[in-house]
């Protein structure tokens, strides 16, 4: 959960979005056939957040990154998953 007052960063908007398509798809993982559309599903939440948190006032980091996608192999990525 976001703190009042602190800015949302995209690896917790990432995070965040990744965590609620598990748990409505009931995958941990997609197969390789639903791959693509896990982490599209994946993207677009991350985007909504950000736009959402955006519209309400919320806090913003001051360099925004692109949001990384669900098999990012970043070691910051690996992490979040």
């Amino acid at each position: 959960m976001r703190k009042p007052g602190e800015a949302a960063t995209t690896e917790e908007l990432s995070s965040a979005a990744l965590q609620f398509v598990r748990k409505i798809s009931g995958f941990h993982k997609p197969s390789r056939a639903n791959q693509e559309a896990f982490e599209r599903a994946v993207h677009e939440i991350s985007e909504a957040s950000d736009r959402l948190l955006k519209s309400l006032g919320a806090p913003q980091h001051e360099a925004t990154a692109a949001i990384p996608s669900a098999t990012d192999s970043s070691p910051t990525r690996r992490q979040a998953l």
